[in-house]
């Protein structure tokens, strides 16, 4: 399911039409990706967590010429399914 699939199917259970779900959507995405940008977690119980893990300055290797090269810090976005989302899957 892509993003445009995914609209439809939240205005089709929403009732709503698609502009709005789209701004929905489109909020929803906005928020967790701000609150991760500062740092927060994003909770939501019976689906999951949202959060953004830091990987610190490492070697590595390139696959190609096997030559040693830096890796820079960064930060990675994480979920870990809930419960609920888990149950409703098995």
């Amino acid at each position: 399911m892509n993003k445009n699939e995914f609209i439809d199917r939240v205005a089709e259970m929403a009732g709503i039409n698609k502009a709005e779900a789209t701004r929905t959507v489109d909020s929803v995405f906005d928020a967790i990706t701000d609150a991760l940008r500062k740092g927060d977690e994003v909770r939501i119980v019976g689906f999951g967590t949202f959060s953004a893990t830091r990987r610190k300055e490492r070697e590595g290797r390139n696959p190609r010429t096997g030559e040693t090269i830096r890796i820079a810090a960064s930060v990675h976005p994480k979920f870990a399914p809930g419960k609920g989302l888990k149950d409703a899957l098995n």
